[in-house]
């Protein structure tokens, strides 16, 4: 199965792209740059189901479309329209890749900070479309992997010391050894069917309530 046929983008771009002959030059050569990265998105096989503005509904329509990834597509505007993006995506994490003619690569590494996966200057051969997207799609998952271990460790690290605060508790209290301390909390557990965590909270929350 082709990974890239399968892969739904969205664009999110300026609303005044535009390839009127009448228009600023700037505007024009803009406009041309961005209608030929979608053509060679689409010769890639992906799957373009949107392109969007960087407005207050953008959230909104993200959160509707699901796509599994955003392309950026700006120039003078890129860094703008890129706040809007990861604003969007706070609540839930997509990999970002942003293409743009801007020169002035000053701001590249606050760019990445924000979460944008790839940021790719103009001038990429139609053919390396895809390898940058896969590249792109590749560093995401893996740094969304890095972050769900780190947060089990943070977890598992709360979770300890909420047991052992509940330990000292009925050390305190019922003048037991740590050891046995232990084995109450975790008989409780099994009993319950609860995590020894979950236990350790419900006895300090008890022991704050009655003060």
């Amino acid at each position: 199965m082709n990974v890239a046929r399968s892969m739904r983008l969205v664009i999110v771009a300026p609303e005044n792209l535009t390839a009127d002959p009448e228009a600023d030059e700037s505007v024009r050569a803009e406009a041309e740059r961005s209608r030929m990265l979608r053509i060679a998105l689409l010769e890639s096989g992906f799957n373009i189901v949107a392109t969007l503005p960087a407005d207050v509904f953008l959230p909104d329509r993200i959160a509707q479309i699901q796509p599994d990834m955003i392309v950026v597509d700006a120039e003078s505007q890129g860094r703008d329209i890129l706040e809007h993006v990861v604003m969007a995506t706070r609540g839930e994490r997509r990999p970002i890749v942003l293409f743009s003619d801007d020169e002035d690569t000053s701001h590249v590494r606050a760019a990445i900070a924000a979460g944008v996966s790839a940021y790719v200057v103009a001038g990429l051969p139609s053919d390396s479309i895809k390898p940058v997207i896969d590249v792109a799609m590749a560093r995401f998952e893996h740094e969304e992997s890095l972050r769900r271990e780190l947060a089990d460790v943070r977890g598992q690290l709360e979770d300890r010391k909420v047991v052992d605060r509940a330990k000292s508790v009925l050390m305190n209290q019922h003048g037991l050894s740590e050891q046995e301390a232990y084995s109450r909390l975790r008989k409780a557990a099994m009993d319950k069917g609860l995590k020894l965590a979950e236990v350790a909270q419900r006895l300090l929350d008890v022991t704050d309530m009655l003060g």
